[in-house]
């Protein structure tokens, strides 16, 4: 498939968490700082790298950890967020969202490739921080640095939709306890089933809480999933999909995250996410390696 092209609907200045003018100066529907041309994309076309052994599969689906941390303490969020997601900052303002993975170490991050790599052209982001379970301006468990970020060759090289996911760990100084420990974590699964019922949580740039949606998703292409949820717009990037979560942790198994087509999509209310295959497996084992 062919590289997405980007509508300027939801372009955004960095840092900016408001809309009119400022959101037709730089991409993109979820983050506001992917610096990747718009003119480079609709020139380059269809150019992308399979990324060994890319065959979906809709049954016996595999999660590299099943043993999913409980959170020390649950703080008052909204609307059932889970405190293990949180929102991605940069240069002061929150721009893309993330979660926190099962790992024996406790501190791998999954959010989108674009939010931390500008793709093809370009590097991986500087500076980012994590703040689990933000809500109303308030970081309960701190921020905590961004780093070992990681991607696949095939968005590094030619952002390639279909592999739209990028692992990173978070460390925070004088930390005496790994995120997980504190915040819990979801496991990650592969290779799952195209519909599932889902929790969907991602933070708008223009709003100081999570937005959480609950439905079905359906198979939006070979390597594409696709949600229909309302009110997921600039900013929700990243954000997980979470299958059969825990009423009391708001704990579950990832299925995926805000990203893919279109940047993970052109309308606020539907929201696409690359397919979790071995390809995402073995992005994970390589972060989870090095945290």
């Amino acid at each position: 498939m062919g590289v997405p092209i980007v509508s300027l609907r939801h372009l955004k200045v960095m840092g900016t968490k408001t809309g009119g003018d400022d959101e037709e100066a730089m991409h993109v529907r979820r983050p506001a700082v992917l610096l990747l041309s718009l003119a480079a994309v609709l020139l380059l076309g269809a150019a992308f790298v399979v990324f060994a052994n890319r065959e979906p599969r809709s049954a016996n689906a595999s999660a590299p950890d099943t043993a999913e941390a409980v959170p020390a303490s649950t703080p008052d969020l909204p609307a059932e967020s889970s405190p293990a997601v949180g929102a991605l900052f940069l240069d002061g303002a929150h721009y893309c969202t993330a979660s926190v993975v099962h790992s024996d170490q406790g501190d791998v991050l999954l959010t989108a490739a674009h939010c931390i790599h500008d793709g093809e052209g370009g590097d991986y982001l500087a500076g980012v921080t994590f703040a689990p379970a933000y809500h109303d301006g308030v970081a309960p468990f701190g921020f905590w640095t961004v780093s070992d970020e990681l991607v696949a060759p095939g968005w590094s090289t030619s952002s390639d939709p279909d592999l739209d996911v990028g692992f990173a760990t978070a460390h925070q100084a004088g930390a005496t306890k790994p995120l997980e420990s504190l915040v819990g974590a979801n496991t990650l699964a592969t290779g799952t089933d195209f519909e599932q019922a889902i929790t969907l949580t991602g933070y708008p740039d223009d709003s100081e809480v999570p937005a959480v949606c609950r439905n079905t998703t359906t198979r939006q292409d070979t390597y594409q999933l696709k949600v229909d949820c309302a009110g997921f717009p600039t900013g929700t990037s990243g954000g997980p999909w979470v299958t059969a979560p825990d009423p009391k942790t708001r704990l579950g198994t990832v299925i995926g995250v805000i990203g893919g087509f279109e940047y993970g999509g052109d309308d606020p209310d539907t929201s696409y996410s690359s397919y979790f295959d071995t390809d995402v497996q073995a992005l994970y084992r390589q972060t989870a390696a090095r945290a």
